[in-house]
């Protein structure tokens, strides 16, 4: 650790020459205990006057991770936020409830507005995920001193242990996600109700590979008293990961139910990992979320002022005119699928791809997310929120991305 890419550079006679051994298995460095300094740094901040927040990340987000950071919650008041797209995030009742921040930097930095010490735990400082006209990247507020816990090789789960030590930590029962479920969904679907349709059937030990960037943005709501489960999000901008991280995920785990949430633009991009998931037989539940659009390039489009485009322009980003039958797709490809219309049928399919082992593709048509006029007001009324009341932005920030 920390993680990082490796280049394996070989000449090309490794084809035809005789094989070699494998090699022995690598000895890790141990990670470096927590620093004396730096835990004494972060208590100092804790215990001081001013509002903290602790940034999860990385190793962080696990269960010995978070029952640390809550123990330290719990003792200091400190809020838990964890990253916008965290490698993995064990999440469901029983476990500490984390907010998670926001994508939009308007969003995230009313969450993060008024903090005075922000305190990274395998995390990095927090920046906007693109560079916007006339906005700052960088989501730290004015005057609030940032420090990070461990060192990058470091062990951030023993130095958020350290810390609750030396602090004290008291009951953390008041901060554990209940278990609860939302009600399945009746009638037409949308985002949100596909979201509230997982929430109400999500079985027990699940990994879900997220890529439901705009029509997922309740999904956290809906799951977070949901059996234990993990949340594999993205690594950055890249559209299509979802279905092939989907299949790693259920060769690394194949006692575990996989669900893949990718949308009708992203999948193009990776399609033939369904024909992977059928060839190898992997418990994977594929959705689809269906708007006939690339939602977050509109929103994005939108967010750097190019709204005045043609017809030929919105076209570029328009998914229909031939629309594209996911279900044929996936049938093509040796997968069982169907099509969801409403609520209730949507929730009968996916009981059924839970209870049955192997690849399964359930389609959602949906309404986009955001009306064209939506998009184009969308600017002025994030510019807006940083002038409102602190409460007053806090409680619009939890209805959009509760």
């Amino acid at each position: 650790p920390p993680g990082q890419v490796a280049t394996l550079i070989l000449p090309a006679d490794v084809s035809w020459s005789e094989g070699a051994s494998p090699a022995a298995p690598p000895i890790l460095p141990p990670l470096v205990p927590p620093a004396g300094e730096r835990i004494e740094a972060v208590c100092r901040a804790l215990r001081g006057a001013g509002n903290a927040a602790i940034l999860l990340g990385g190793r962080a987000l696990r269960e010995p991770g978070l029952m640390a950071a809550a123990r330290v919650a719990s003792a200091t008041g400190a809020r838990l936020i964890c990253e916008v797209f965290p490698a993995r995030f064990e999440r469901g009742a029983g476990l500490p409830s984390v907010e998670r921040l926001a994508y939009v930097p308007e969003l995230a930095s009313t969450q993060l507005a008024g903090l005075t010490h922000l305190i990274l735990a395998d995390a990095k400082s927090p920046v906007t995920f693109f560079a916007y006209p006339g906005k700052d990247s960088d989501l730290v507020p004015s005057g609030c001193d940032v420090l990070e816990l461990a060192e990058p090789a470091g062990d951030p789960v023993a130095a958020l242990e350290a810390v609750a030590s030396a602090i004290g930590s008291g009951s953390v029962d008041g901060l554990l996600s209940p278990a609860r479920r939302p009600q399945a969904p009746t009638g037409a679907l949308t985002g949100d109700s596909v979201c509230q349709a997982i929430g109400a059937v999500l079985p027990e030990g699940a990994i879900i590979s997220d890529e439901a960037q705009t029509s997922g943005v309740k999904l956290a709501a809906a799951t977070a008293g949901a059996p234990r489960h993990d949340l594999l999000a993205l690594t950055g901008g890249a559209i299509g990961q979802g279905l092939p991280v989907a299949v790693g995920a259920a060769i690394a785990c194949p006692d575990r139910p996989v669900l893949a949430l990718v949308a009708d633009g992203s999948s193009l991009y990776t399609i033939q990992s369904l024909w992977t998931m059928a060839r190898e037989g992997l418990d994977v539940t594929v959705v689809i979320f269906n708007n006939r659009s690339y939602g977050i390039l509109n929103v994005e489009l939108s967010r750097v002022g190019a709204r005045a485009a043609g017809p030929k322009a919105r076209a570029q980003l328009d998914l229909g005119d031939p629309d594209v039958d996911f279900v044929s797709l996936a049938r093509g490809f040796g997968i069982p699928a169907s099509q969801a219309d409403s609520g209730e049928d949507l929730v009968a399919a996916l009981r059924v791809a839970f209870a049955r082992p192997g690849p399964h593709l359930v389609e959602v048509v949906i309404p986009t997310m955001f009306t064209p006029g939506q998009l184009r007001a969308m600017p002025y009324a994030l510019g807006a929120l940083g002038k409102l009341p602190r409460p007053l932005a806090a409680a619009l920030k939890r209805r959009l991305y509760p």
